[in-house]
Order: C-alpha cells, then sequence, then structure tokens
C-alpha cells in the first residue's frame, strides 16, 4: 500500500508489533534498498542498507543504542543522521518513517535526493 504526496510517498513496511527489536529487515521499493529498525527506545529508523565502505548489508548489522555496526568492516553508522562514526569516514542515506494505525511507513522522494 502506498500513500502520495507532492514529491514523495509512502511505503507500508512493515506491522510495527512484528519487527524484531533491534534486528534489521531489508525493505526494498523501486531500486532503493533499505534498513529497516526497530530500537529498544521503540523509535523507527530507516537507512541505506549498504556501507559506504565495501557494501556490506546494514540491516545484517549489530545495533547497539542509536547505532548499526557494518557486518563487515565493524563501521558504526549513526542511525538518524546516516554519519559513519570517526575514525571512520561515509554516510549512508536515511528515510523518514511514521507510524501509522500499527503499520510502520518509509518515505520515499519522488525527485532525485543528495545520498547524504
Amino acid at each position: 500500500m502506498t500513500i502520495q504526496e507532492e514529491n514523495m510517498v509512502w511505503i507500508k513496511a512493515a506491522s510495527y508489533e512484528e519487527l524484531p527489536v533491534n534486528t534489521g529487515k531489508t525493505i526494498r521499493y523501486q531500486g532503493d534498498e533499505v534498513a529497516l529498525f526497530k530500537l529498544s527506545s521503540g523509535n523507527i529508523k530507516a537507512i541505506q542498507n549498504r556501507c559506504p565502505h565495501k557494501e556490506g548489508v546494514l540491516a545484517e548489522g549489530i545495533v547497539c543504542d542509536e547505532h548499526v555496526f557494518c557486518p563487515m568492516h565493524d563501521r558504526r553508522i549513526d542511525l538518524s543522521s546516516g554519519l559513519v562514526q570517526a575514525p571512520d569516514t561515509g554516510c549512508v542515506r536515511t528515510y523518514l518513517t511514521k507510524i501509522q494505525d500499527g503499520n510502520v511507513w518509509i518515505r520515499f522522494s519522488k525527485a532525485e535526493e543528495l545520498a547524504c
């Protein structure tokens, strides 16, 4: 199911209650691949699913607080900003999320956006 707004679309990604805590879920939509996380705080975060270093699948990474660790080389990525934490560098795209009627929605822009 989708909800379209000007220059963006919201995609229903998962049921909030069925998402496991601190475990990533891969969501695909029209060429975008997103790692979706339900944190221990109950917050939902969505980021580009590939690490900028060696393209590790971030949905398979270990979550700690508000960060995910790349499963390939242990780079720590902030789930709110998408920034790789120092001393490493780089970033991944972040996606807006919302919870509505017990479902998690991810916003995809129809216009081209910068990755980060």
